[in-house]
């Protein structure tokens, strides 16, 4: 019994369907994977908190403004882009830029076997007693096992910068 033209044209064009996807399949298979994907970068936030030994009434309080020779305490967290949850492989740096000159101060993770609840980076630094008095700015950059990077810089708002005071 002979084919339709229509049997036949829907076989032609199934047969061309499947070769395409094969071709496509193919074209995809061998290009390289890109090196970096969209929202790719780190995401980095924190805040600065009064360090004080433990005990201290004033440990841990929020602030930004701060007298020479007083402990500011930069608390950070590091999110993978794609997951949202912690990057522990991050190493975290404190970027504090005053009297003309660019302290860097490394991070720690702030988490042990004791107190597993504390899966943040700590910083400290000592106000120096030659600080100028007014706004220090501060950057924190993080950079993981695989390569990526990110960054936090503090709102652009005078009042909330890290500030020098007698």
């Amino acid at each position: 019994m002979p084919r339709s033209w229509r049997t036949t044209t829907l076989a032609l064009l199934a047969a061309s369907a499947t070769m395409g996807l094969g071709n496509t399949t193919t074209a995809v298979r061998t290009q390289p994977a890109p090196v970096a994907q969209p929202g790719s970068k780190l995401i980095v936030y924190g805040d600065m908190a009064m360090f004080q030994p433990p005990g201290h009434p004033e440990n841990c309080l929020l602030r930004n403004r701060f007298k020479r020779g007083e402990p500011v305490g930069f608390r950070m967290f590091v999110a993978d882009p794609q997951t949202g949850n912690r990057e522990e492989s991050a190493q975290l740096i404190v970027h504090v830029n005053f009297a003309g000159k660019t302290q860097d101060i490394p991070m720690r993770y702030r988490a042990t076997a004791a107190q597993p609840e504390r899966q943040f980076w700590v910083a400290k630094w000592v106000v120096p007693q030659d600080a100028p008095i007014g706004i220090v700015r501060y950057t924190v950059t993080a950079t993981d096992k695989y390569g990526r990077t990110g960054e936090f810089k503090p709102f652009e708002v005078q009042a909330s910068q890290l500030t020098i005071v007698e």
